[in-house]
């Protein structure tokens, strides 16, 4: 059986190489990267993919004009949509903060570990810093939300640097208001070129989740009448509908997926950045030749 190709994090690369090497890494790891994050997210995907089909389900209820018209009155409770509401959050907050971590982690024992990786130790490390990571992302997102508010261009300028933040906090093992400041120094004289990265990924990305959710879309035009142009409103409930509730959820899981991409290519981001202030990775390679 051949052993995959290793490929070297800690190097300064282009644009197109962090694109090719970020495939790359999750093509050649995709079996044990993908089982490391099903054994450890798993769970609460499942968990977050059953929240929305509840929140779904309940919000369709508000659409129920079957019910609007019949003497039993609208189904819908204010309660029961909090709850849809608060289970939805809870689950989707802790499904995206482990699964950030957990691929940041499966990378750091990787490049520790020279290609090998020990789930051991991704899963303590996922754990170990989940409510770190917690409190970076609020951060983080409380500083590009109030800049957005300023004509929308402050938030982008501060959303750049900031995405790196969390490798910083995993990579360097620095606190949360460390890592935060530390992206500003380590991005300095390289937004534009890591914006673009950003930017290539995000569009890339956000088409592959638009191509695979079209079958969802699709279904719910079917169902409203548009491609035959005679709307009917009782068909307006189709979140109640198993099988659009069954593609949107299948939807859903797509999307989750593909923002994997996107947190592999801020490693390499990451490390592209470092090597070029730090050369941490060219320094380590010549001691290790001087061992050798």
């Amino acid at each position: 059986m051949q052993t995959p190709k290793y490929i070297e994090f800690k190097k300064q690369r282009e644009l197109g190489e962090i694109l090719s090497d970020s495939l790359g890494f999750i093509r050649n790891q995709y079996k044990p990267f993908f089982g490391t994050l099903l054994k450890i997210v798993g769970p609460y995907i499942v968990a977050m993919l059953i929240s929305m089909g509840f929140y779904m389900y309940t919000v369709g209820d508000i659409f129920n004009f079957a019910n609007v018209n019949s003497y039993s009155g609208n189904s819908f409770s204010p309660f029961i949509m909090l709850v849809a509401i608060g289970a939805l959050m809870l689950s989707s907050i802790a499904a995206y903060v482990l699964a950030q971590g957990a691929v940041l982690h499966y990378i750091k024992s990787y490049i520790e570990h020279k290609g090998e990786i020990v789930y051991d130790e991704i899963r303590s490390g996922v754990y170990g810093s989940f409510w770190s990571l917690i409190g970076l992302g609020i951060l983080v997102g409380l500083s590009v939300v109030i800049g957005a508010l300023f004509c929308f261009v402050p938030g982008i300028y501060l959303a750049v640097p900031l995405s790196i933040s969390f490798a910083i906090l995993v990579f360097l093992k620095k606190d949360v208001i460390e890592s935060y400041n530390y992206s500003f120094t380590l991005i300095k004289d390289n937004w534009w070129i890591t914006f673009a990265t950003l930017f290539v990924v995000y569009i890339i990305v956000a088409i592959a989740s638009y191509a695979l959710s079209m079958p969802a879309i699709i279904y719910m035009w079917v169902k409203m009448g548009i491609f035959s142009g005679e709307m009917d409103v009782e068909n307006m409930n189709i979140f109640n509908d198993p099988i659009y509730l069954l593609l949107n959820i299948l939807s859903t899981l797509v999307q989750f997926l593909m923002n994997i991409i996107f947190l592999v290519t801020t490693s390499m981001i990451f490390f592209n950045l470092n090597e070029k202030k730090n050369f941490t990775g060219a320094f380590e390679r010549i001691d290790n030749i001087g061992k050798s």
